[in-house]
């Protein structure tokens, strides 16, 4: 178990719906916020629901600024900082998709200021969680980050972004279940601080995602519903860990490196779904049941539906195990050999 001194930050407040969106301005209040708050959007996600955001709080009583950002990285979060003080926000939205919302995450923390959390689509966990993904010149890190003090996702919203998208989500959600296991194993043989909670919560999740696999399809608004508590349910793990440990594992740091060597990567969400299925037949699990899921759902199962090579699925695979030396996995220390890579892809149908 944690240290009772640990501090867990929850969601005070999550709606999940059509139309949802509506009710932005009421939450805000029922929250205790106050003053001015700082909405970072972007370009195409300001016209969807930034703009909305922005008139629903205004009419409630509160300021309203509206930020545009790019990408997220550094230079974005700096500026929108610096937008935030120049406006003297009291609490911070984050509206759009995983960067913008990462973006506005880090703002909030560097601000010190409340957190809310307005998704438009559903691609992976980070529209509830206490981690930030930044890209820098070698590709991206996780950065600790404040829990959102809210989340509202309007389904209506989120089924607008392309489908590939909330498969994607699927992907991730599912990946918590090697993602857990590496954990388990880092407890028994590293001594790891681990919460049996938070893994029971990621676990949950994942199987949100197995159990209605043949139920989530593109133009159904329910398939938003269920994706989304699914990843909700997974943010919320990583906050009572105080650490993304619950959610990721070995196949994490396989996407991690197949971002470095693959010039055009496929989503998070997608290349992690792929990992949890190779990372599941190393711990012995049933991986082919993950497979026939991701298939169900229309997510990426093979190096080709990736759009990458059978050799950099080989070379992604050689090379995780350097990703994190901190987070003991299935991999071990000196990962995996090219003839094991190569049985292990093979074995699993991701390569050829």
């Amino acid at each position: 178990m944690f240290e009772k001194d640990k501090m867990m930050i929850f969601p005070r407040m999550v709606s999940v719906g059509h139309g949802v969106i509506a009710d932005v301005g009421k939450i805000c209040s029922e929250l205790g916020l106050s003053g001015t708050g700082l909405v970072i959007t972007g370009g195409t996600t300001s016209d969807l629901a930034g703009n909305t955001v922005a008139e629903v709080i205004k009419a409630e009583g509160f300021g309203a600024v509206m930020h545009i950002t790019g990408s997220a990285t550094l230079e974005s979060v700096e500026l929108a900082v610096d937008a935030g003080k120049k406006a003297k926000a009291g609490f911070v939205l984050g509206v759009g998709g995983g960067s913008k919302i990462d973006v506005a995450k880090l703002v909030a923390t560097e601000l010190k200021k409340p957190f809310i959390s307005i998704p438009t689509s559903a691609a992976h966990d980070g529209i509830a969680s206490p981690r930030a993904s930044i890209k820098n010149d070698i590709g991206s890190v996780s950065r600790e980050a404040v829990s959102p003090l809210g989340i509202i996702a309007d389904t209506g919203i989120i089924m607008k972004s392309p489908y590939r998208l909330l498969a994607s989500g699927c992907g991730d959600a599912l990946s918590n279940l090697t993602a857990v296991k590496d954990w388990e194993l880092a407890k028994k043989l590293r001594n790891e601080e681990y919460s049996s909670f938070a893994a029971v919560l990621s676990k949950t999740a994942a199987q949100i995602i197995l159990d209605s696999a043949g139920s989530i399809k593109p133009g159904i608004e329910e398939s938003v519903w269920l994706v989304a508590k699914a990843l909700i349910v997974s943010g919320v793990s990583m906050s009572i860990a105080n650490s993304s440990r619950p959610t990721s594992g070995a196949e994490h740091m396989f996407s991690h490196a197949l971002d470095k060597i693959a010039n055009a990567p496929a989503l998070h969400g997608e290349q992690v779904g792929v990992g949890t299925i190779m990372m599941m037949y190393l711990h012995g699990g049933d991986w082919m049941k993950i497979k026939e899921a991701l298939k169900r759902i229309g997510a990426p199962t093979t190096a080709k539906d990736l759009g990458v090579t059978d050799e950099q699925i080989v070379r992604a695979l050689m090379m995780a195990h350097e990703i994190r030396k901190d987070r003991y996995t299935i991999l071990g220390e000196g990962g995996l050999t090219k003839e094991a890579a190569e049985n292990l892809a093979h074995i699993t149908g991701v390569i050829s």
